[in-house]
């Protein structure tokens, strides 16, 4: 107190100038700091104004002014460390310390010329605020260099994507003080940008185009955006507010960058207490890298699961499909039939079936073969549900050509039943009603790869007689044909992944290849018909570009 006392006698340390420097004590966060030095400042004798100008990488800006200094010098001026160029001699500036990227300038302005003693208690005060500002920032750098250090930590603990966007949220909202967030996916396939989750909201998905909203600006445009109310910006959208009953005030929304620097989410947080700062969009952005590559991390690991989850359905529904169609063809006096079928995908739209049935008081076999629309799942489920129309109507195949009309009808009125107008998918289908054991076949094709006959003699006939492809028009009427089948002849059906087997050129297979395969092998059986063929349009197709599912049925006459 005695060596106080001693110095506030002193000229060069009035009570002024201790109690600015009391002012400055303490570990206070940077922007406290930059706040009392303008003060401090500004609690001189004769003092009327003070201003604290930040200058990074050429660009300068105000972080914290009182009292009344006039208009605001040119930032260049700044910029290039010309402190006070005019000479004004009402103020005093100064540099508070600089590195190669930053400069810190303190201006003090005086209701009139400064004497020389308060010059002097503002270079002592300058000294002394630039050494205080530097450990602030550097305690600050250290600060949120351990909390980067254990947000990452904490990043890296989880692939779970949920998990993760809420680790990533309570880190951000913590940080800045914000009320609540989101993180944005962008799904550059939908040109989408999508939510998993918010804090403070239930779990839910929110989904938006990239064109909308704040959140999809910086997603398209890589800028982050600060607005003190959001509804003053018009690229704001209400209707989320609205929708979840909430209002949002302040608003901070910044890219998601990965190391490439392709923007892979965005983060938006809403509602701090006070403004929010530099500082958080300087630390938000420095944990941006580490963020993006846990985000792709978990991304990669929920599509592996989701994967790996469709891999176990699609074996499962292969199993499924397999057990709708028959192991082997059955038993049926007159004739013998071999059959294959190879989807090219796990599961596949082409279908065959044989239904024994009652023709005209007799015995009789129905064969279907036919093929839906596409490949894979969405093409498995529709053959399906064929085939269980199919099997439901069995004991009333007469007449044959009523058949596709009631499975056309209801496949449309399935697809207007769900909304779409129409079904989604559409099936060729040939019918063919064996009767008299082999000797006459009742057929309908329906828009099918058209069955060939292959005559002992060599003669081929193309079953083409029947109508319109099944799903795709209402009121679709169909006639039937009739051959007459002699022994040794052989029916040949097949679907066009058979006949558009491609080679590496792009050739296809083609039907007239296909009856010469089948008619060089005519006195085989028909086990032995079928799988010479078969390996003939795989050597055809081997290295080919194009495959499909595959379905090929061969009948001779005893």
């Amino acid at each position: 107190m005695a060596e106080q006392s001693a110095h506030s006698k002193d000229p060069v340390f009035p009570s002024t100038l201790l109690d600015g420097f009391r002012l400055l004590e303490g570990r206070l966060p940077t922007n406290e700091v930059a706040v009392r030095v303008v003060r401090a400042a500004l609690a001189q004798a004769g003092m009327v104004g003070a201003r604290l100008w930040r200058v990074e990488r050429g660009t300068a800006e105000v972080w914290a002014a009182e009292g009344n200094l006039g208009a605001s010098r040119e930032t260049a001026v700044l910029a290039n460390a010309v402190i006070n160029p005019a000479n004004d001699k009402s103020l005093w500036t100064a540099p508070l310390g600089s590195d190669d990227f930053r400069m810190r300038v303190l201006e003090v302005r005086g209701a009139g010329p400064l004497e020389d003693d308060a010059r002097t208690r503002l270079d002592l005060l300058g000294r002394f605020a630039a050494v205080v500002l530097a450990l602030a920032e550097r305690r600050g750098a250290m600060e949120e260099l351990s909390s980067i250090v254990e947000a990452t930590k904490r990043l890296n603990s989880t692939l779970d994507l949920g998990e993760l966007i809420h680790i990533i949220l309570q880190i951000a909202t913590r940080q800045t003080r914000a009320e609540r967030g989101t993180v944005f996916l962008v799904d550059r396939e939908r040109s989408e940008i999508w939510s998993l989750v918010g804090l403070g909201l239930e779990q839910q998905v929110i989904r938006l185009p990239v064109e909308r909203g704040i959140a999809g600006w910086v997603a398209r445009e890589g800028a982050a955006v600060r607005l003190e109310n959001a509804y003053d910006d018009p690229r704001f959208e209400p209707d989320i507010d609205k929708k979840l009953g909430f209002r949002t005030h302040r608003l901070l929304c910044l890219p998601i960058r990965n190391e490439a620097g392709t923007i892979v989410g965005v983060l938006q947080l809403l509602n701090k207490p006070d403004a929010f700062t530099d500082e958080d969009e300087a630390f938000l952005d420095a944990l941006s890298a580490h963020v993006a590559l846990a985000l792709e991390k978990a991304q990669l690991h929920r599509e592996r699961l989701e994967k790996e989850r469709m891999e176990r359905d699609l074996v499962l529904a292969r199993e499924i499909q397999a057990g709708l169609l028959p192991e082997a063809p059955p038993a049926f006096d007159g004739v013998e039939i071999a059959v294959l079928h190879c989807a090219s995908q796990m599961v596949g739209g082409d279908y065959y079936d044989f239904l024994p049935v009652k023709a005209e008081g007799r015995d009789a076999l129905l064969i279907v073969v036919a093929d839906v629309e596409g490949k894979g799942a969405a093409s498995a489920l529709v053959m399906a549900n064929v085939q269980a129309m199919l099997h439901a109507l069995a004991d009333r195949v007469e007449p044959l050509e009523k058949l596709p009309v009631t499975i056309n009808e209801n496949m449309l009125s399935g697809g207007r039943a769900s909304g779409s107008g129409r079904t989604t998918k559409y099936l060729s289908m040939f019918l063919a009603l064996i009767q008299d054991e082999g000797r006459r076949i009742r057929y309908l094709n329906a828009g099918h790869v058209p069955p060939a006959v292959i005559r002992v003699n060599g003669a081929r006939e193309w079953l083409d007689i029947g109508g319109m492809i099944v799903g795709l028009l209402p009121d679709a009427q169909y006639e039937c044909g009739e051959v007459v089948m002699q022994s040794g002849d052989l029916l040949l059906a097949c679907t066009d992944g058979i006949t558009e087997a491609m080679d590496a050129a792009g050739n296809e297979y083609g039907r007239p290849r296909l009856a010469d395969s089948v008619a060089k092998r005519q006195s085989l059986h028909a086990k032995e018909i079928l799988s010479g063929v078969l390996e003939e349009v795989e050597d055809h197709s081997r290295g080919g570009v194009y495959e499909d599912d595959r379905v090929l049925l061969v009948m001779k006459v005893k």
